[in-house]
């Protein structure tokens, strides 16, 4: 283990420290106002894929990049300024979509569970197995997955200060049925109460949204959850290796979505593109025109491309223009 043993660094130093790394700056105090607005570590991170690389050769001989501790020429400070302006207005999309389709998907939850009792949610019947059953493991038991989402689902209401909330708490001894008890959720409740639904119920709920498999629109709603904490983070996602990718569609079962399958698909199925696509495919089914789809398609047009930088580095595919799922 390496010690740390950096000095700190006033703004002043920090903008010498990105000049003595190439980085092109005209004025150190528009570049200290940065710093001190959002941080260098922040700014350099917007900067990462302006460092340059050299070839080498690992140990078992395979060739192999390193990222240097220069930029490459012609880097200035206007191209973090560019990506993190960029990055903040795809983040806020990001959650306007995401908020667009978690309202929509607890409505559905509550309408399909409710069918079988105002009270599903804390039936073990209304769930698949996988769900309900407890841990066994004598090396590590644990109470099922069913039971834990109502842990977390009660620890949620108890400290909302929502009036519905309040009616129930006093009235009804602060039990709700599922089709007001969702009005609470957030999306990871909705994706592992998903998950945890019987096939038929589930099904049912994701064909609502044009999707005729539990397993992909669980992924789906995993991903979804995963892509709108990092934007609620302020954390980068543009460029984004996604840890939590949702499930590209076999070709044929959701058509305006086969080009996530092609074969020169950059970045494949790791690439905010593909979240970005999931988003638009779903709010499909609730806006009645495409006004999200084309908010981000102008949002695209006005990347800030660079010597460094390309939209692909999104995972978005040259012809995106073309395709039918930003065209309609």
């Amino acid at each position: 283990m390496v010690e740390y043993t950096k000095k700190w660094l006033s703004l002043d130093q920090q903008v010498d420290r990105l000049i003595d790394r190439g980085l092109e700056v005209e004025d150190p105090g528009r570049a200290a106002a940065l710093l001190k607005s959002i941080g260098y570590y922040r700014v350099t991170g917007y900067l990462y894929p302006f460092l340059q690389s050299d070839e080498c050769v690992d140990d078992e001989g395979q060739p192999q990049f390193r990222i240097l501790n220069k930029y490459r020429p012609g880097t200035a400070l206007h191209h973090a300024e560019s990506i993190i302006d960029f990055d903040r207005q795809l983040r806020i999309l990001v959650l306007e979509g995401v908020e667009r389709i978690e309202v929509a998907v607890r409505m559905r939850a509550g309408y399909v569970l409710g069918r079988s009792s105002a009270f599903a949610h804390e039936d073990p019947a209304c769930f698949d197995d996988s769900f309900t059953r407890p841990g066994t493991d004598s090396r590590d038991p644990h109470s099922s997955k069913h039971v834990e989402w109502l842990k977390r689902v009660k620890d949620r209401r108890d400290n909302s200060d929502e009036m519905f909330v309040g009616h129930f708490r006093t009235k009804y001894e602060d039990r709700m049925p599922i089709w007001a008890l969702t009005e609470l959720l957030e999306m990871g409740h909705l994706s592992t109460l998903f998950r945890g639904m019987l096939q038929k119920d589930a099904e049912e709920l994701a064909d609502a949204f044009g999707v005729s498999k539990k397993k992909l629109m669980t992924s789906w709603l995993a991903s979804l959850n995963y892509v709108r904490n990092v934007a609620a983070h302020h954390a980068r996602l543009f460029n984004r290796k996604l840890q939590n990718a949702p499930s590209r569609p076999t070709v044929g079962t959701v058509p305006v979505l086969d080009h996530l399958r092609a074969p020169d698909a950059p970045k494949q199925d790791f690439g905010t593109y593909n979240a970005l696509a999931v988003i638009a495919y779903l709010l499909q089914s609730i806006e009645a025109e495409p006004v999200w789809a084309n908010r981000l398609g102008e949002l695209l047009r006005e990347f800030p491309a660079s010597h460094a930088l390309t939209i692909q580095s999104m995972g978005v595919p040259e012809n995106w223009e073309s395709l039918n799922l930003w065209t309609k």
